[in-house]
């Protein structure tokens, strides 16, 4: 996949869909992180998908947005799902293009 057409975005679908008062939200669209909006957090802890740093990071780049105790209460494997989205943000093309080669 080369970087023009690399997606900035990304949607998850939840397993468990989010309830906020009447609204219910079944996807959320991830946007691809500036640095900025990386502060106070480790790549390391981002790239082994640690909760707590994925719980700061989500409600940074998440439409519509979701809060830190909503990303609290997310099911595991929507967390996974979305780390996984975050994961492949942070990679360089040439080790996107050797991940999918794989």
């Amino acid at each position: 996949m080369s970087e023009a057409t690399a997606p900035e975005f990304r949607t998850v679908s939840l397993d468990a869909p989010i309830h906020r008062g009447e609204t219910t939200i079944d996807s959320v669209q991830l946007r691809k992180p500036r640095s900025g909006e990386l502060r106070g957090l480790s790549l390391v802890d981002l790239g082994q998908l640690k909760v707590d740093a994925l719980t700061k990071l989500l409600p940074r780049i998440s439409m519509p947005t979701i809060t830190e105790a909503e990303v609290a209460n997310m099911e595991p494997a929507d967390l996974l799902a979305c780390g996984a989205e975050i994961g492949g943000f942070l990679l360089q093309r040439s080790q996107r293009a050797a991940v999918l080669d794989q």
